[in-house]
């Protein structure tokens, strides 16, 4: 297949072949050569690798379905108890809910999906079945890990961590943890839960980290003692864990230096909080950082509209950043940022200026889109796209294409 007139990360025109799934070769645009019947016209569109969707809650999705007033009440314990009073009695059963909003994540330009499953003693592994599903409906045009994940924690309710194993033993990729101090009230109990199941599993760990300052950085210590002791670098992520830059300059230092000596991975949702851990920080580190959307206009939320360009706008603008390097910068973590997450066999993203993805090599995971530079790419966020998927183009002008 060859990509014709496109410019990669907003540089020169140029031709790229694909064979094998790959790129083959990036050559500068040559409009004297004839299309071949299997080339993909780029129009002079911009090429970037395409999203990494890593902290997304699929089974919980209201995406096509009518609009209805936020009830959720503050609080993760009381948002968890509003979601399970409601999310059986939606309009359209939860299989084509969560499978319909995959397909326009994919058609938005997304192709690498970690989505959380909630498990526990009232849904059981229900929600888990119907991500499932829709991963192996959609096999063909997006990678998907599914999070077994204890949204109601693991001790509150008996029997949560049976069906925390259950939900492993079916096939889910990922065993997930939620707030050990904050939700659960015993973050020994907690931790030791969800790391013996890795271990015996042999699986990587996703933990919700909502707990702010002082008490956030105390259970991120309490995961970093266990990477350390099981060997588990390289198979943590922490998600949100928007408040461990609030404490101070040395904490914030120590916590990025450790992160990236043991490859523990951050997730963000890009959300309008003070006490982050700057994200340039975290990419110069190598520490590796993905992007989500969160919930898809659900029950705890009205946002999410499965376009993670939106997101990385808001990535951008909720860091204030300006700076097109630094705006790029946000780009690359939506992009292979997330891909890192979900592989190693991506890089890490390394510093500011690091814009992967679309050399010689790489995977043909990629997005062609409309605009001026890679800047605009992300203020515009137009709408002309095409997604390729292991080199074959799953989706076009918004439309995804059947395999």
């Amino acid at each position: 297949m060859l990509i014709r007139d496109v410019r990669p990360w907003g540089g020169q025109r140029s031709d790229v072949e694909v064979a094998d799934g790959r790129i083959a070769a990036v050559r500068p645009h040559d409009p004297a050569v004839t299309p071949a019947p299997d080339t993909v016209e780029g129009r002079g569109r911009l090429l970037f690798p395409s999203f990494s969707d890593v902290h997304v809650h699929l089974d919980s999705t209201r995406i096509g379905l009518p609009f209805r007033p936020h009830t959720g009440a503050p609080g993760v314990w009381a948002m968890m108890l509003n979601d399970r009073e409601n999310w059986r009695d939606a309009e359209v059963p939860l299989p084509e809910r969560v499978a319909g909003t995959l397909e326009r994540m994919i058609a938005n330009g997304t192709t690498r999906v970690r989505s959380y499953a909630q498990v526990d003693v009232d849904c059981r592994l229900e929600r888990l079945d119907a991500v499932l599903a829709a991963k192996e409906r959609f096999a063909g045009h997006a990678d998907v890990d599914v999070i077994a994940f204890p949204q109601a924690g693991i001790l509150r309710e008996p029997g949560s961590a049976d069906v925390l194993e259950a939900a492993l033993r079916s096939g889910a990729a990922v065993v997930g943890g939620i707030d050990p101090c904050s939700l659960d009230r015993d973050p020994k109990g907690h931790l030791d839960i969800v790391f013996g199941l890795a271990e015996k599993y042999g699986v990587e760990v996703d933990i919700h980290l909502h707990e702010p300052g002082h008490l956030g950085v105390f259970s991120t210590d309490l995961v970093i003692e266990r990477v350390r002791a099981l060997d588990m670098r390289g198979k943590v992520t922490l998600s949100h864990a928007y408040g461990l830059g609030s404490v101070s300059e040395a904490v914030s230092r120590r916590l990025i230096d450790t992160f990236a000596e043991l490859d523990i991975a951050m997730a963000t949702v890009a959300p309008s909080v003070d006490g982050q851990l700057s994200l340039a920080d975290l990419t110069t580190a190598g520490v590796r950082v993905g992007l989500g959307e969160d919930g898809q206009r659900d029950y705890w939320s009205p946002y999410g509209n499965c376009d993670l360009l939106d997101r990385t706008w808001q990535l951008a603008f909720t860091h204030g950043f300006r700076r097109d390097d630094l705006i790029e910068m946000a780009l690359a973590v939506a992009t292979t940022g997330g891909a890192s997450i979900m592989s190693h066999d991506v890089p890490r993203l390394m510093g500011i200026a690091d814009r992967p993805g679309v050399g010689v090599g790489d995977r043909a995971d990629l997005l062609l889109v409309d605009g001026e530079t890679p800047t605009s790419a992300v203020m515009d966020r137009g709408k002309d796209r095409t997604v390729l998927h292991d080199g074959v183009v799953v989706a076009d002008g918004l439309s995804v294409v059947s395999r």
